[in-house]
């Protein structure tokens, strides 16, 4: 993320060519109109098949493929929302000792300085390179400045509470909430333009940053058992669909904190060893840690359903 984001820096004047990722989306959120040619067919030939955009490319490991897996559902009542549903807002997950806003802040801006005596844990100033404007910002904290960046959750909380998010165990939904994969640092007013909305009523201006942003979006539903709207599914096929071979993003994580002379973290593995945050089972499987147990890197007693202390086993 911070390469893509060096780049935009470096050739200013044009944005919105370089950030993101190299795919041409359609042009709104709500916008009918046909995707993209797609193997060298019309969108009507495509369309006289039968085939969606999600069809007519479905290549193994992205974004388009994982699209198909996500179930679709209509949106149940968001009765009994609230943000504490999700947990203390910005809790330190990872436990390195910084809360997640300023864990993400880190990963996103460059250039950034840290208040003195947080042990390089609260981001003072940086620079920005917002991906849902193409613009960049210079992030300078106060009461009257730091909104101009926020943290963004991908995926809104209320749009994953109506979706299957009311299912999950609470320790799940402060996962959801605090996930690198599902946060942004975005623009201030972009970001309250979107509110809690999905694709089908909101999608960046940058256009570039499109294809990147519904793929984040597609990752996490899956990754945390979440549905979709008919509307939602095909406003994201149609944008994938300009971009086929978008690949299913990445973990990243956030950008590794640079430990103080003397202090050891909070972890099993001594100091500078980050300990791994599992969601659910599906992530300790797919990091190979399953079986897990109690004192194991990442163990949490959720994976232990049985009660026979070894978790994550079926």
């Amino acid at each position: 993320m911070k390469y893509l984001r060096s780049a935009l820096l470096s050739a200013v004047t044009v944005p919105l060519i370089l950030f993101g990722t190299a795919c041409v989306p359609q042009d709104t959120a709500s916008s009918a109109a046909p995707p993209s040619e797609a193997q060298g067919q019309t969108p009507a030939q495509n369309q006289a098949q039968g085939q969606t955009p999600a069809q007519t490319q479905t290549q193994a490991g992205t974004a388009l493929e994982q699209l198909g897996s996500i179930p679709i559902k209509g949106r149940a009542p968001k009765t009994g929302y609230s943000r504490e549903e999700f947990g203390p807002a910005w809790a330190d997950v990872d436990r390195n000792g910084c809360d997640t806003r300023n864990d993400i802040l880190a990963r996103d801006l460059t250039e950034e300085t840290f208040k003195p005596g947080t042990k390089d844990c609260v981001v003072a100033t940086g620079t920005f390179a917002d991906p849902y404007t193409g613009t960049v910002i210079s992030f300078v904290r106060g009461n009257t400045t730091s909104t101009a960046v926020q943290i963004d959750h991908v995926v809104a909380l209320s749009d994953a509470w109506q979706k299957g998010a009311q299912q999950l165990t609470a320790e799940e939904r402060r996962q959801l909430a605090n996930d690198p994969l599902n946060l942004f640092a975005a623009d201030g007013p972009a970001n309250g333009a979107k509110s809690d909305s999905d694709a089908a009523t909101w999608l960046p201006s940058n256009k570039a940053f499109r294809c990147e942003y519904v793929a984040r979006q597609t990752a996490v539903k899956a990754e945390y058992r979440l549905w979709m709207t008919q509307a939602e599914h095909d406003a994201i096929a149609t944008v994938l669909g300009s971009c086929p071979d978008e690949p299913v993003p990445a973990r990243e994580g956030t950008a590794p904190r640079t430990v103080p002379a003397g202090e050891v973290p909070n972890t099993p593995e001594g100091p500078g060893s980050p300990t791994p945050v599992y969601a659910n089972c599906t992530a300790v499987k797919a990091a190979g840690a399953a079986p897990i147990r109690p004192g194991d890197p990442g163990w949490d007693p959720k994976f232990d359903g049985d009660g026979d202390g070894v978790g994550c086993t079926s």
